[in-house]
């Protein structure tokens, strides 16, 4: 599949996923379509706990309560199973949802696969209307957009 373009409608997907807050794990179900009318923020990272991934989640862990002020919500997606993800969400205090793709079909969906490495870092801002906002896509996945950047991002959704 493509990467899809800003502009184009944000493929629909439903993946499992865990939050931990207060120090209890919640496992779910994450829609995509049961976030129409909220901005939806998706950071594709390649593995729980290696230290790009902690860096780029923990910055935007820091800004969450800004993104949360501008009613968007973060989802972290990678191909780990449920039980890495809890063990990296307790690790580095994340208290966002972390969705589990381990058949990498919304990876593929999302035109973010790269042989060998599996996915490639990326960043897709989602309006409240389904349609993809902004994009951004690693091509070797060592850098990721900073928190700002995509704060600024969901401001000009919101006005």
């Amino acid at each position: 599949m493509s990467i899809p373009a800003v502009g184009d409608p944000a493929p629909r997907f439903t993946l499992p996923g865990m939050i931990v807050r207060d120090g209890v794990r919640t496992d779910g179900e994450y829609a995509i379509d049961s976030e129409i009318g909220r901005t939806v923020v998706l950071a594709f990272y390649p593995g729980d706990a290696t230290p790009v991934c902690t860096a780029q989640l923990c910055s935007y862990q820091e800004e969450l309560d800004e993104f949360g002020d501008l009613g968007a919500v973060v989802w972290g997606i990678s191909p780990q199973a449920l039980d890495s993800h809890e063990a990296f969400a307790r690790g580095s205090s994340l208290t966002f949802p972390l969705l589990s793709d381990t058949a990498g079909s919304v990876i593929r969906d999302y035109g973010v696969n790269a042989p060998g490495i599996g996915l490639r870092r990326s960043v897709f801002v989602i309006g409240p209307d389904g349609i993809v906002r902004w994009r951004h896509v690693g091509l070797v996945g060592l850098r990721f957009p900073k928190a700002e950047v995509i704060r600024e991002q969901i401001e000009l959704l919101v006005g």
